[in-house]
């Protein structure tokens, strides 16, 4: 059994009240834990408008599985036009 974490650290630069970041948030969030059937939370920053820190964490059977599931966590965040990505690593 092998289990991994990614965080990334996101910039929302067209939110102008918490209301408009946790539809973006809980966007992200939902669809991961539905898509890829992993834990998803926001774990920083949550009183900011404009900036959020989400974790993601992945529990498989094998390293490559682990590995893979957050590759694909990583590129959807990344593909969410409305977030700016400024950083990402995997624990």
């Amino acid at each position: 059994m092998h289990a991994a974490a990614l965080v990334m650290e996101l910039h929302l630069p067209e939110s102008g009240s918490l209301k408009e970041k946790r539809s973006v948030i809980r966007h992200l969030l939902d669809t991961s834990r539905r898509r890829f059937s992993v834990s998803a939370s926001e774990v920083d920053h949550q009183d900011l408008h404009q900036r959020a820190a989400l974790a993601f964490a992945v529990v498989a059977p094998t390293a490559g599985r682990v590995e893979e599931v957050l590759d694909r966590i990583e590129r959807f965040v990344w593909s969410e036009p409305r977030v700016v990505v400024l950083s990402s690593a995997a624990r």
